[in-house]
């Protein structure tokens, strides 16, 4: 149990970076074969992920006050920055959706306060591992037959 709840940390916590892996696929392998308790599965997961774009939203933040970095074009950046101030905060609960790890590193690039940005990324991030836990279990229908 301990390996799977590590594999799945592993793979949950790298997700939330930019680099190409997905979590859901361990996640519900591991909660099919039985290989741990599914409650410590999703807060471990949720847990993980959220560390994980931790990491991007300091890039972010590191980032920003290093523009040439980012090697974006000035009217792309001021773009950003304008949808970024639009929808901000809100977008973190989409952090989760493909892109998240844009609108985390923009989080940290635009100064979203750590604390704001773990509790909205946490809430996000766990929900979404618990509703994939439900639908794996049948518990969530979305009324397909």
């Amino acid at each position: 149990m301990f390996l799977a709840l590590a594999g799945l940390m592993l793979a949950a916590f790298l997700a939330a970076t930019p680099l190409p892996m997905q979590s859901e696929a361990v996640f519900v392998g591991l909660q099919l074969a039985g290989s741990a308790p599914v409650v410590p599965m999703i807060l471990l997961a949720g847990l993980a992920n959220t560390a994980g774009s931790a990491v991007t939203w300091a890039m972010g933040r590191g980032a920003r006050t290093l523009e040439h970095r980012l090697r974006l074009p000035a009217e792309k950046l001021a773009r950003a920055e304008v949808w970024y101030r639009r929808w901000g905060k809100l977008s973190l609960l989409i952090s989760w959706a493909p892109l998240g790890d844009v609108i985390c590193l923009l989080a940290g690039a635009f100064r979203v306060p750590l604390w704001q940005f773990l509790l909205i990324v946490g809430f996000a991030k766990t929900a979404r591992y618990a509703v994939l836990a439900g639908l794996t279990a049948g518990v969530i229908s979305w009324g397909w037959t």
